[in-house]
Order: structure tokens, then sequence, then C-alpha cells
């Protein structure tokens, strides 16, 4: 064993990684607060993916036509579902804010994890900016509309990091509040939508397949599968509700209620729009939309400011999902710098027990690529509203390119976890089993396969994995030599004995068992 540097116990090495000890202050440095039941978690999680409803989804129709759109939504809604039941299970068991990479470093040591987490890290950070993308569209297409008023896109998106960066500081009761809030304007949004859709004489079957050359599946099966990705954006972000386990009362219980309430939720709006919207607007028009949802009120309420003052309301879904998935960014890096894989500093919550430094990075990182995505954007003759919707995609493309190979390791972990910790305790199951999480790592690893297939977003995904080799000669060079024992590792290292209930049992339950045994090795004859 080599020698701590900081003079306290002694440092652990196993695995390839070295593990320093860390006091007290330490996590008193990094410590969250209980404020939210299963309904608030409900409330986080539909409020997160919501605007995926409001834009994104649409540019799958360009790739596949409706009915290619309908069959991938069908195939990417099921995989959610399966894999929504696999990670209720697991955060159950591991109740503690890692999330995705504690599923992974239990189940595939410290390499598992840090590769799934910065999946995760780079899922959430950039899917922020893409809904801030698509918020800023939708907010100066408003105000264009209503007063005149327009701004460079990179402008509103830096409003927006700055309000909600602001909102996500100022304490876990106000985020889970706003969440709760923001969630129910927006549900109520596409029910007046779904409404006003179905009673105005505006919809059409005819205009679900006015694509290409009119079929159910205009650019065949090889539109369908890339179509995917698009509508992973329905859905994508409900499983963060792992990342809110140290927030929550009784994470046991309510996680896997949230999760299950939230998918079952976004399963109902997702149906809803796909048919609608198209069916409003029509296909080939909303394929390239940056805002589907408006031009869908403006479709039902032509050549009339009722449309856009609707539309003010609909921003609400952009808006709840930057502050959900803000929330998701914050508390993943918050977690991987807890456990020393990112720096340390990352991790530190101040008096109002948020990670604000978390918050900070993931923010100056997302503004950063929409503003070098937007300058490179620069083809002649491309008019800014288009370039606006490529640079859309190429995020939306990143995003989805770190999500499904952390899904597609969650679920490896699912299957390993149930192998390899049998007597673990699970205070949840999973009714679909092993079966289930093999199927949603299958369509998800199919998923990861097709991204680099899209010419379109071909650049972009190369620049991610690139992005995401560094990251890995960052953690083999010096990541791994300063891990920490915080609840996720404990619980991996003890096999499950330790570590789920890091404020009965403390935060150093392995260091204080090793100087357990090393007292008996001393004491005997």
């Amino acid at each position: 064993m080599s020698q701590n540097p900081s003079g306290g116990r002694p440092a652990r090495t196993t695995s390839g990684v070295t593990y320093a000890h860390a006091d007290a202050s330490y996590f008193e440095q990094r410590g969250l607060t209980r404020h939210a039941g299963a309904w608030s978690l409900w409330a986080l999680g539909v409020a997160a993916v919501i605007s995926g409803d409001f834009s994104g989804w649409n540019l799958g129709i360009g790739e596949a036509g409706w009915g290619g759109m309908l069959i991938a939504t069908v195939v990417i809604g099921l995989m959610y579902l399966l894999m929504v039941y696999s990670i209720a299970e697991m955060s159950a068991a591991m109740p503690h804010t890692g999330g995705a990479y504690s599923f992974a470093r239990s189940a595939m040591g410290p390499w598992g994890g840090f590769v799934t987490g910065l999946a995760e890290s780079i899922e959430y950070v950039i899917t922020t900016a893409v809904v801030g993308v698509f918020a800023g569209t939708y907010a100066d297409a408003i105000t264009q509309d209503l007063i005149g008023f327009s701004m460079p896109l990179w402008l509103w998106v830096i409003v927006f990091y700055v309000i909600f960066v602001g909102l996500n500081s100022a304490g876990a009761a106000a985020s889970f509040k706003f969440a709760v809030v923001i969630a129910v304007i927006s549900l109520a949004v596409l029910a007046l939508f779904s409404v006003l859709a179905v009673t105005s004489g505006k919809f059409s079957f005819d205009n679900l397949f006015d694509v290409g050359d009119g079929s159910f599946l205009p650019f065949g099966t090889g539109g369908v599968l890339a179509a995917l990705p698009f509508a992973i954006w329905f859905f994508l972000g409900i499983e963060e509700l792992p990342l809110a386990a140290e927030e929550t009362h009784t994470p046991q219980k309510d996680i896997p209620r949230g999760s299950l309430m939230g998918m079952f939720t976004l399963l109902t709006t997702a149906f809803l729009v796909l048919v609608l919207n198209p069916g409003v607007v029509g296909a080939e028009k909303i394929s390239g939309s940056g805002e589907p949802i408006l031009d869908g009120f403006r479709a039902i309420f032509p050549n009339s400011s009722i449309a856009s003052l609707l539309a003010l309301f609909a921003l609400a879904g952009l808006v709840a999902s930057f502050q959900g998935i803000m929330f998701a960014a914050g508390r993943n890096l918050y977690s991987l710098s807890r456990a020393g894989y990112y720096p340390k500093a990352l991790s530190l919550t101040g008096s109002r027990k948020v990670p604000y430094v978390a918050l900070l990075a993931g923010a100056t990182i997302g503004v950063f690529l929409v503003v070098l995505l937007t300058l490179l954007r620069n083809e002649p003759g491309e008019s800014a509203y288009d370039a606006t919707v490529v640079v859309a995609g190429q995020l939306l493309n990143i995003a989805v390119f770190g999500a499904v190979i952390s899904y597609v390791l969650q679920m490896v972990a699912f299957v390993l976890l149930r192998r390899n910790f049998p007597t673990a305790e699970r205070p949840y199951r999973s009714p679909v089993g092993v079966g289930g999480a093999v199927a949603a790592g299958v369509i998800s690893f199919g998923t990861l396969i097709i991204l680099p297939f899209n010419p379109d977003y071909r650049s972009v995904i190369v620049g991610v994995a690139v992005f995401f080799a560094i990251g890995l000669a960052y953690f083999a060079i010096r990541g791994r030599h300063h891990l920490v024992f915080s609840p996720e590792e404990e619980y991996a290292l003890s096999r499950g004995m330790h570590g789920a209930h890091p404020e009965t049992e403390g935060y150093d339950v392995t260091d204080r068992e090793a100087d357990a045994r090393r007292e008996d090795e001393v004491g005997r004859p």
C-alpha cells in the first residue's frame, strides 16, 4: 500500500485504481439534502423530457416519412420501457447519486463505471444545449410575431443558461417545486393542442403521408433506422431520476414509482404529438421545423396572434426540460467528481447544498458548443433558420451518442448484477427481468451502430468519439489514481453490503473495516 499524502489512513490500491482516504469535512463540503417524493420525481422526469414533444422528434420524419417515424417510435418506446424497469431495480438497490455510473461501477469495475459515467455526462450536458437551441428558436419566433423583436440564437441560449443556473443553484427544494409547476403547465399545453387539433377541422390523415412518394415507408427500412435517434428524443432523460436519490426521502420506493409514472406519461404524449402535429401541419412541412407545436398552433389559428400567445405557453415545455436536464447534468458531474473520477472541485455544494460548480461547468461547455457550431455553420445561401435546425440536429445526435452508450452499459450492468450480487438487497425487482434488459440493450446497441452512417451528422459523431478518447486517456493517466470511498465505491467494493445508506453507515465504512482488520492483525500473537 502507498501512503496517503495527506497523512491520514494509508491509500488503497485495487483493480488498477488507488483510493485515498477522505475525512468527514470532505463529505460535509459535498452534502445534499432530501426534498423529493414520488410525485416530485415524476414531475422532474416529465419536465426533463417533455421538450422532446415540442421540438426535435420531427426531424425523424425527414429521414423516414411518417410511417417510418411511427415504427421507430414504437421500437424506441419499448426500449425505454424495458430499460426503465431495469434501472428502477438497480436504483432501489443503490439509492445514491451516482446513477448509471454507480450501476456500471458495481458490475464492471472502475473502468466500466468511468466509461458509463462519461457517456452520461455527454448525454446530459449536450442535451441541455440542444434544448437551449430549441428554446431560443421558439422564443425568437414568438417575440418576432408579437413585438417584432429578434436576437441571435447564441444570445438566447446564454440568457436561458444564466436564468436556470441561477434557479438550480437556489436549492433542491426550488428545483423540485419548479419542476412540478412547469411539468403541469407543459402537459396542459399539449392537452390543449390535442383538443384543438381534433376539434378544429384542420387534422387530416392525408397530411401524414405527404413525404416522398406518399407511401407508409417512403424511404424504406433504412429510413426507419435513420429515424431511431430522433425517436429517442421523445424519451431521452427519463432515466435521470436515480441521480436524485440522495435528495429523495425514500428513494427505494419513490424512484421506481416516479420513473414508471413518468414513462407512461411520456408514452402517451409522444404518440398524441406524433399523430396530431403532422396531421394538422403536414408531415413534409413539419419535418424541417424548429418549432413544430408553434407551427401547429399557426395552422389552427392562421393569420392570428393567438397562435404566438399559445406558443408562449408551449415554450414552457422547453423551459421545463432545460431546467430538468441541467439538474441531471449537475448531479452526474457531482457524483463522478465526489468519487474522484473528475476533478474534485466539481462536487462542492456550498451552503445551499447544490453542486454549483458542476452546474457552471456544464453551462460553460454547452454555451461553447452552441457558439462554436453556429460559427462553423456557414453554408452558402443557407438561411439563419435552416442553419439553426442543422446545429440542433448535430447537438441532438451528440447527445444520443452519449445516451445509447450509457444505455447499453447499464443493461449489461443489470445482467451482471443479477448474477454477481445475488444476495444484495433489492427493494424493487423488474418484472421484465434479464430478458427485458437484454432486449433494451440490443436496441440501444443497434442505434449506436446506426449513428455514424448518417452523413449529415457523421462529423460531430467523430468529434465526440475523439472527446471520449481524450476522457479515457485522462482517467488512465490521472483520474484512476485519485479515487475516494464515496457511497458508490463503498457499495461496489463491499459487493452490496455497504454504501447504499451512507447517512446511517457513514462515508468511510471500507476504511473503518480495513482499520479493524489491521488492528486485529497487529494484536495477533
